[in-house]
């Protein structure tokens, strides 16, 4: 509930402390006297758009600041934001606009902490509903149409958000699907190229990176096989086997003979002894292992070429696949790699198209349950508006929620739209293209009436519904915005004097002109005109509706405007006692 309502420097309001109650606040006033401003300062505090018309003349700053009873939910959307409550069980939305320059700012704060759009328009909807004039072009929505059954029926709105979910995942699924589709062929292609690589570096067989290296060593033996005969055989001659006997191992064993005579003689040339000796050991070992090597040598010519096949196969696979053989080993891990990642992740065309087929079914399922939910939502508001509106001079109307199907979407399959029929004997059609000014205006009305229960915003604001309706009309809105105030606060914007008489607080709007010095002047080049909002007692509701009603101060005009009064408490007493509201209605039927 709306407890305050602060307004500085914004528009012709210089400033503006209201405290408004709970039942029906009604503001009254002449044509232009500010009574909109104060609801245009409500709808700006709780995150409205604005204009620089909005900061008062000569001012640089507004400053609106609104107050709310605390309720449960709200304490659950502070907790959501990690706002702290205050220490009073109130909430507090203020909203500074500056013009610096000409460069309009704006800053929200709930309970002193910033907040931004998204989470203001969040909290909005759970404090006020504004409805204007205006904003009858809302019922002609068809979004806005299914907004409001899908509110009436209660569980709808959890199921509604299963299947925006579940269309979410359609979505997704048939994304996926299409992005296959469209890259199929370069994947095919991808594969195609991955697999002819897979199998020519398999044929290549390469398993040891050294292996190049290798065959360089053996082509060039098997290349060099005679010359290495050859010097093998000359070596083996010059180190064992000369033929003239020059041969390296006699010429060491004669100087072995040498040293061991002198050994004889003097021990020190011992240990020369022994080097001549274990160098003439080390020769013979060499000479074998020449002789050996020599005898092994062979000229294949069959296998020279096949490690010269095999040494070109390597080096295109490097210069393919390389720049090494180690290279060459490790691209063929990888592409073994990607062709797992294309073929084998399981994300095969035939998978991808059950996936969407399957999603599709369960969207479709859901979007079924909720048709149903709608039909019977719809039937019931159906009848329960239609009663609503029989009271405000509608009694032959009909009314009727069409609901066609249509391809599922993220709020169903349901394409929405309340029809309308206010004469007897006229087809029903599309409500904003047939209903009138007023007839929208009590549709509304109706329509908020049937919500009071379910809806759970305290605060309802109605600007000026009851434009273009006659006196007998006015009466049955006049009881139906009572109506409303048993279960919330609503506050009103009327010129009717029927609606005012049923207020439970009654504020007059005016404008003043003001000097300087703040007070009533004449009018001259300092003058400024304010608007003032005062809070009426008994004797001046009877002065403002007498105004309402025609004007002046006769004894007529304030009997009937005392009458209205009258008739209004009297009214109250019956809607808020069942037993004298009982006994009114068995008296109708007796007569």
């Amino acid at each position: 509930m709306l407890v305050s309502l602060r307004i500085e420097n914004f528009a012709l309001v210089d400033r503006l402390d209201l405290t408004f109650g709970s039942g029906l606040n009604v503001l009254t006033g002449e044509t232009g006297a500010g009574k909109s401003i104060i609801l245009d300062a409500l709808d700006i505090v709780l995150g409205g758009k604005i204009n620089s018309r909005v900061i008062r003349t000569g001012t640089s700053k507004t400053i609106l600041e609104a107050s709310f009873q605390l309720s449960d939910r709200l304490e659950t959307w502070l907790a959501a934001a990690d706002i702290d409550p205050l220490d009073e069980p109130f909430l507090v939305c203020s909203r500074d606009i500056s013009n610096s320059q000409g460069s309009l700012r704006s800053r929200s704060r709930v309970n002193g902490v910033l907040v931004n759009k998204q989470q203001m328009d969040s909290l909005r909807d759970r404090l006020v509903e504004i409805t204007a004039q205006g904003q009858t072009l809302q019922l002609g929505q068809t979004a806005r149409q299914r907004d409001w059954l899908d509110a009436f029926g209660g569980k709808i709105m959890a199921l509604r958000q299963t299947v925006a979910e579940q269309f979410g995942r359609y979505q997704a699924a048939q994304q996926r699907l299409e992005q296959f589709r469209q890259n199929e062929q370069h994947c095919l292609q991808q594969i195609d190229m991955l697999q002819y690589q897979r199998q020519e570096l398999q044929e290549a067989e390469l398993n040891n990176p050294d292996e190049q290296t290798q065959l360089n060593n053996e082509y060039q033996r098997l290349s060099h096989g005679v010359e290495l005969q050859q010097h093998s055989y000359q070596t083996y001659q010059l180190l064992y086997d000369h033929p003239q006997g020059g041969a390296c191992t006699d010429l060491l064993g004669n100087a072995t003979i040498t040293l061991q005579e002198m050994t004889t003689v003097d021990p020190q040339v011992q240990p020369i002894l022994d080097l001549v000796q274990e160098a003439l050991a080390q020769v013979q070992e060499a000479g074998s292992q020449i002789h050996r090597y020599g005898e092994s040598l062979e000229t294949d010519p069959q296998r020279l070429e096949a490690v010269e096949l095999r040494l070109q196969q390597i080096k295109q696979i490097c210069r393919k696949y390389g720049p090494t053989l180690k290279d060459a080993i490790a691209h063929q891990t990888r592409i073994e790699e990607e062709l797992q990642s294309l073929t084998g992740n399981g994300q095969s065309l035939a998978d991808l198209e059950a996936d969407c087929t399957a999603t599709f079914t369960v969207l479709t399922q859901t979007c079924s349950q909720l048709s149903a939910l709608r039909q019977a939502a719809a039937t019931e508001l159906e009848a329960r508006l239609v009663k609503e509106l029989k009271p405000l001079a509608m009694e032959k109307v009909q009314f009727q929620v069409d609901l066609k199907p249509m391809e599922p979407a993220a709020h169903g399959a349901d394409r929405i739209a309340f029809t309308f029929s206010p004469n007897p004997g006229e087809p029903l059609q599309p409500l904003a293209e047939i209903a009138s000014g007023g007839e929208m205006s009590r549709f509304l009305l109706a329509l908020k009436a049937c919500f009071t229960q379910a809806d759970p915003v305290a605060t309802l604001v109605f600007d000026e519904v009851d434009v273009g309706v006659s006196g007998r009309v006015t009466q049955a809105i006049a009881e139906k915005l009572h109506h409303l105030s048993q279960h919330h606060q609503v506050l009103c914007v009327t010129h009717q004097p029927i609606i005012a008489a049923m207020a439970d607080q009654h504020f007059q709007v005016e404008k003043q002109v003001i000097g300087l010095n703040g007070k009533d002047s004449k009018i001259d080049a300092t003058s400024r005109t304010v608007v003032r909002i005062h809070r009426l007692d008994a004797t001046q509701r009877q002065q403002e509706l007498a105004n309402l009603a025609g004007g002046g101060t006769s004894d007529q005009i304030l009997a009937f405007a005392e009458s209205l009064l009258t008739q209004a408490a009297q009214i109250r007493d019956q809607k808020n006692s069942p037993a004298k509201k009982t006994k009114v209605n068995t008296r109708k039927r007796a007569s």
